[in-house]
């Protein structure tokens, strides 16, 4: 910079120095007026361009001055390189934490001041029904139009959740959402939703199971209660207190299958699926299962003696000659929960019919009946823990209202799955899928394909 001082004022005296010799001090004045005005009006230039410069994108291209406004020139374009990097790393970094917000399982919803909408995450849109781009600036209360959230919206303190109905695209399951709001910066809001409709059916599961268990278990637990204190308080003759005596046995089997198949449950819930090791023999499983099932014909029909026999139409068919790859307890029960289910709940006369068949993917077990039916709407609910179709029915046949439920958690144990199919007044199937993979033909050792 100082150079191009000097050079400036060299050019100055040499332009002065011929003026004042020839023409006086007055014209060398002029001239060094005229010069330095000059010499402003292409700084001015300069200037302007400079700023024109700046004011256009592409201020990255070069300006080839030298001097003073070269030295400037290249200060600014450092300094707007450095800004400009710093910018996309900031960019770079906001794409980065919208990303982490959008594959969060929560919903993140912005809000301003007002309540107003500034962003929020695809989860949110789901959960909320809304639409990231259409209802920004829109306040949120005017979209969710729920009470509970209204309300809980115009509290000061929001230090706990709310639950309110999600959206939801189907017409089987409301959804359950948790809300809560939280504050940040100067009365902004960051709202998170949560979706805990899982756990609010397991919660609903939890709640009817304990009180299906507790009803389970109060009917017998009171007739056992009246039956002995009635033998303490009361003289009974040997045959009354034997007829006692008897319906207390009853009461106290119906309460140890009941326990036993609570047990058979949380095993199967709580053990890791079986492996391939052991070989159940499909002839074997049928012959003992056929066994059950006629001696319960035999005892649901009340007779006793010799005149005892089964009351229904079993028809077993001769079992293929295959093995099922698994674990035989496993598996007998749930094969013996669908035999006995249709037995109990088949009038006397009827027919049961079970049997092994083979299927393009594997082998399938299938029970048919010729009882009630079942309706509809029952169908999907039929495998749930102590659910039933008719109550009443079901204490007088002596089930637990377990068996379906133990019967599907072993076929997906063993990669299968419980199929059912009924019509009111027509009969039900009973069906239990196994893949070819669990298959094996007693000619061969591989797996049946």
């Amino acid at each position: 910079m100082l150079i191009s001082v000097i050079e400036l004022l060299a050019l100055l005296g040499l332009l002065v120095t011929p003026v004042w010799f020839f023409g006086g001090l007055t014209w060398a004045l002029c001239m060094a007026v005229l010069v330095l005005l000059g010499v402003v009006l292409v700084q001015i230039w300069k200037a302007e361009r400079l700023e024109l410069w700046l004011s256009r994108p592409n201020w990255r291209d070069e300006l080839a001055w030298g001097g003073v406004w070269g030295e400037i020139v290249q200060r600014i374009q450092r300094q707007l390189r450095q800004h400009d990097k710093q910018l996309r790393t900031s960019e770079q970094r906001l794409q980065y934490f919208l990303q982490a917000i959008q594959a969060s399982p929560n919903g993140v919803t912005l809000l301003d001041n007002e309540g107003r909408i500034e962003w929020c995450n695809a989860t949110a849109s789901n959960h909320l029904g809304l639409d990231a781009k259409r209802d920004v600036q829109q306040h949120i209360v005017h979209l969710l139009r729920d009470p509970t959230f209204s309300k809980y919206f115009a509290q000061e303190e929001h230090d706990s959740e709310v639950i309110i109905d999600g959206r939801s695209s189907s017409l089987t399951q409301m959804p359950k959402l948790s809300i809560q709001l939280h504050q940040y910066g100067e009365g902004q809001h960051l709202l998170l939703s949560r979706d805990i409709t899982l756990v609010s059916l397991a919660d609903a599961m939890r709640r009817d199971f304990v009180a299906n268990v507790s009803h389970e278990i109060r009917t017998p637990l009171t007739v056992l209660s009246g039956f002995v204190e009635t033998l303490m308080t009361i003289p009974l003759a040997p045959d009354e207190q034997q007829t006692y005596l008897q319906l207390m046995s009853v009461q106290a089997s119906r309460m140890q299958s009941l326990v036993a198949d609570l047990l058979t449950l949380s095993q199967l819930e709580g053990s890791l699926p079986p492996g391939t090791h052991e070989t159940v023999s499909l002839s074997d499983l049928m012959s003992q299962v056929a066994c059950d099932a006629a001696s319960l014909s035999a005892v649901l029909s009340g007779q006793e003696g010799d005149e005892r026999g089964p009351v229904h139409e079993l028809d077993f068919s001769k079992p293929i000659e295959w093995n099922l790859l698994g674990v035989r307890t496993e598996l007998f029960s749930a094969v013996s929960n669908l035999v006995s289910n249709g037995v109990r709940y088949t009038p006397a006369g009827g027919r049961v019919s079970a049997g092994w068949f083979r299927v393009p993917d594997g082998v399938v077990f299938r029970v048919t009946d010729t009882g009630p039916g079942i309706a509809a709407e029952h169908l999907p609910r039929l495998s749930e823990r102590f659910y039933r179709v008719d109550r009443s029915r079901s204490r007088e046949t002596g089930g637990t209202g377990l068996g379906l439920a133990i019967a599907k958690h072993v076929a997906q144990r063993h990669g299968g799955e419980l199929r059912i199919e009924s019509q009111l007044g027509k009969g039900s199937t009973f069906m239990l899928f196994f893949p070819a993979s669990r298959v094996v033909a007693l000619t061969a050792l591989d797996p049946v394909r």
